[in-house]
């Protein structure tokens, strides 16, 4: 018998390096249950941000109409969200004021949608003067970019509509 050949066959103890199948499984289920957990809260938390971006932006809207409505008195506000936005480096104009950022002026803003809407016209004097507005902020789709619903007019009051649309009776607090 030959002891070497024996020698060579036995095992050694070998060091474990890593980790086994079973500790990764644990290790990735904790974090899908975490993940699980945190996930709806993340989607509210984000839906109440764009509801707070919304109101900001509606308020934003508001304060570039009242320059507008100071600079542009034959105009009196402006009916169109591009005539509060334009081209930075130009000269402002009834038409491209620059009194508000490009994507705020172009109505889509957080997932909310923006509008001027019930312009009204003073046509008495002979000019087209508006004397008066309201402006919307919709979500884009309702229940995933936001649930509420915010509307202002040129008093600046900001009301809201819990479904989501445009029929705004409550006040914002």
């Amino acid at each position: 018998m030959n002891r070497k050949n024996t020698k060579s066959r036995t095992r050694r103890p070998t060091h474990r390096n890593g980790f086994t199948l079973m500790e990764l499984l644990i290790v990735m289920s904790i974090i899908t249950v975490l993940m699980l957990i945190g996930f709806p809260t993340y989607k509210m938390v984000m839906k109440h941000v764009r509801e707070l971006s919304a109101k900001q932006s509606l308020r934003a809207i508001h304060e570039a109409e009242m320059i507008y409505e100071q600079s542009y008195p034959a105009k009196g506000y402006a009916c169109d969200l591009q005539y509060l936005g334009g081209e930075q480096g130009k000269t402002p104009s009834a038409t491209a004021s620059e009194l508000l950022p490009d994507e705020l002026s172009k109505g889509n803003k957080d997932g909310y949608i923006f509008t001027i809407t019930n312009c009204l016209k003073n046509a008495q004097s002979g000019s087209e003067r508006i004397v008066g507005y309201t402006l919307t902020a919709v979500p884009e789709v309702v229940g995933r970019t936001g649930d509420l619903g915010f509307c202002t007019d040129d008093g600046g009051m900001l009301k809201l509509d819990r479904a989501g649309g445009i029929n705004c009776a409550e006040n914002v607090q």
